[in-house]
This record gives C-alpha cells, structure tokens and sequence, in this order.
C-alpha cells in the first residue's frame, strides 16, 4: 500500500476513535450536570447551552494560532499535541467538582483541541494532488462512523460505570489514538528546518490567505453549511415527539440522527472520487442543491418514516459538501501556508458550529421546529446561488488552465 493510502487509513481508525470518544460524552452533559449540583430545567439549559457552546468559542479563537505552528513545524506534530492535549483535560473532566469548573475545562478543551483539522491538513498536504478527494472523503467517514456509534457505547457505558468513568473511557481513546499516530503515521511532506518563516500574525496571515479567490467565499460556505445543518441537530428530538406523539422518542430521536450519518459516511469516499475526476466545485454545487432540496420538504412531513427517509438523502448530500471545500482549500493554499489555511477553514467551521444551535432554538421559539427547516433550506439555497456566482466562474477558469499544463494565479 502507497504511503498516502496508508495514512488515510490509519487517521480513518484515528479520528473514528477521537470523534467516538468525544461524541460519547455530549448526549449526557445535561445530566452531568445534575449530578454536579444544577438543579432546575432552566439552569439545565443554560449551563448546558454555554457549555456545549464554549470548546467551540475557544477552538474558534485559538485554531489560526495552531495552524501557524503547523506550518512551521509539521502536521503531525498538531495532531499530537492535540491528541495528547485533549486525552489529559477530558480525564480531568470526570474530577470537575461543578459547573463552573466543568465550563473552564471544556474551554481548555477547545484551545488544545484540532485532531480532526490537523489530520485533515496532514493528509492533504502528503495525499497526490488527483486523490485528495477521495483521501479527505475517507478521513470524513472515519469521524462521521466514530459520531454515529459515540452516543450509542457512551449510553452503554453510562449505564455500567456511571457518568464519571466515561470521561476516563474517553480519553483513554483519544490517547490511544494519538500513539496510533506516534507510530504509524509518517508525514514525508512537512515544512523545510532552513526554511526562513517571516513574522506574521492572524490578521496578515489571513489577508494572504484570501487574498486568493475564491477562498474567501470558500470560507463563508464552510460557515454556512454548519451553520444551516447543525443548527437543525439538537432540535430533532422536538419534532420527532410532536411525530410519535411522545412514544419511544430517544429511539426514534437515534434514527432520525443516525441515518443522515450512516448516509453520509458512504456517500462521503464516492463523491470525493467524483470531485478528484470532474472537480470538486462541481460536487459542492450539487451537493449543496440536495441539501436544500431534502431540507424544505421535512418541514411537512406528516409521519415519522417520511422524516427518516429525508433525513437519509440529507445524509447522501452533506457527503459532499465539507470534504469539497476541504479539497478546494488545499488547491487555493498558497504554498507554505496550508495549515494556516485550513486553521481558518475551521474556524469558520466552528463558528458555524456555535452560531447554529443558538440560532436554531431562537427560531424554533418563535415560529417553531417545522420553521427550522424552512430557515434551513433557505441558507442553503442562497448558498447555492453565492457558489454559483462566486465560486464555479473562477475554479473553471483554474481547472482549464490546469489541464492545459498552465500554472494557476
């Protein structure tokens, strides 16, 4: 096996492991929390909201910094310090003796995390530039398998061991994925030791990095799909008791959540494949035209198996949509600055991540959930029309001067 295809594979298992772990905590913060001395559905909430909100915040502001060192240093490296990083605070969480100390580690959490971004980048960087699609596919369905079975062995394991010992379960996994990193993970393309690296900062780094078009709108996209998509997650659990009329709605909540994933974990390699021979603008563009295709319609859906089944052409779609822009980013990065410029990829990613949850809940409190998707749909669309002004005319153009064995601008 080619060295680039052995990496893929070892970070597939690697952020399976990582995403698994992290996911095996989330469903059950809320109840943490009870036992940390919260009392009251209301403080429940907010504690809950501000919490799942604050590893976001952090990762958010301090993910241009470690791209930076990345670019100095080595991807690897950032994975590691993330690994190692994350597995320490997420044990030290299980000892958090309330909410506000449960807030503070969850904050730390966010300025050591980056293994999944900092993989990313690895692989993009020593991945053949005609398999950087399938590559960054293979890499989104590791973390995706490892989000869709997370909640059901964390939910197995807080029944056994009690709230506690999953965060020491947790990052025993995300140590072990480090060291799987340690040993087999070679990275053959990484920065030169003479190289001189000029002074910079977040600010410059960034007007270098979108200075080249169409990264900026690149960006805005990344932000607006997470911000559309995951903004609909914690709410499905609403629509799906106002479906069954409030049977079993943990189970069919799972479903509802697990399906898109399942989808999205197979679909995610294939349409990468696809990008790598046709161009991965293109597979953006339909991909984002599914999504909001299959988002709208479940604003009125009558049954619950009509849900199911949107949610899994859903899935299929959202395949596309991140590994895309990853792939794009890696094209557009100016030489020398590919971490720095997936660092505020993620970035935008996770202000998406933070933005869209809040927004969600407002919207669901004045129109209600069924106006999620409608809100949902509508972004996509004007994402739609943004990507095909901003983004296809201009990848074109840089397509063809590639294949006529120009150099691009």
């Amino acid at each position: 096996m080619s060295r680039w295809k052995r990496n893929v594979w070892i970070l597939f298992v690697s952020q399976f492991l990582v995403l698994g772990a992290m996911t095996m905590i989330m469903p059950f913060l809320p109840l943490y929390l009870q036992e940390l001395g919260v009392e009251g559905d209301s403080q429940i909430s907010l504690w809950s909201g501000v919490i799942f909100g604050a590893n976001f915040l952090t990762a958010f502001l301090f993910s241009p910094f470690w791209g930076r060192l990345a670019d100095r240093h080595g991807r690897k490296l950032m994975v590691l310090r993330s690994g190692f990083g994350m597995a320490l605070v997420i044990i030290l969480t299980g000892f958090a003796t309330g909410p506000w100390s449960l807030l503070g580690l969850r904050l730390l959490n966010g300025v050591v995390s980056g293994f999944i971004p900092a993989s990313i980048a690895l692989v993009a960087t020593n991945t053949p530039r005609e398999h950087v699609g399938y590559a960054l596919g293979t890499l989104n369905s590791g973390a995706v398998a490892g989000a869709i079975c997370g909640p059901l062995f964390g939910g197995l394991m807080a029944e056994a061991f009690g709230f506690r010992m999953i965060f020491n379960l947790t990052g025993f996994c995300i140590l072990l994925a480090a060291l799987v990193v340690v040993f087999l993970v070679k990275e053959e393309t990484k920065p030169e030791p003479t190289m001189v690296v000029e002074r910079s900062n977040a600010v410059k780094d960034f007007k270098r990095v979108t200075v080249r078009s169409p990264m900026l709108p690149l960006l805005l996209v990344g932000f607006l799909v997470q911000f559309a998509l995951l903004g609909m997650n914690p709410l499905i659990p609403l629509f799906v008791q106002q479906l069954t009329s409030g049977a079993n709605v943990a189970l069919f909540a799972g479903i509802a959540a697990s399906v898109m994933g399942v989808a999205n974990m197979v679909a995610s390699p294939k349409l990468g494949k696809i990008g790598d021979r046709k161009g991965a603008h293109y597979v953006l563009y339909y991909s984002l035209i599914g999504a909001a295709v299959f988002s709208i319609p479940q604003a009125f859906v009558q049954e619950l198996w009509q849900l199911i089944a949107l949610r899994f052409m859903l899935g299929l779609c959202i395949g596309g949509l991140l590994p895309s822009v990853n792939s794009l980013v890696k094209t557009l990065s100016p030489e020398g600055m590919e971490s720095r410029t997936y660092s505020f990829s993620n970035s935008a990613v996770y202000l998406g991540n933070l933005l869209g949850p809040v927004t969600g809940g407002a919207i669901v409190a004045l129109v209600g959930t069924r106006g999620l998707f409608l809100f949902a749909g509508i972004i996509l669309l004007l994402n739609v029309a943004y990507v095909k002004r901003k983004v296809l005319p201009v990848l074109d153009r840089r397509q063809r001067r590639y294949e006529a064995n120009e150099v691009p601008s």
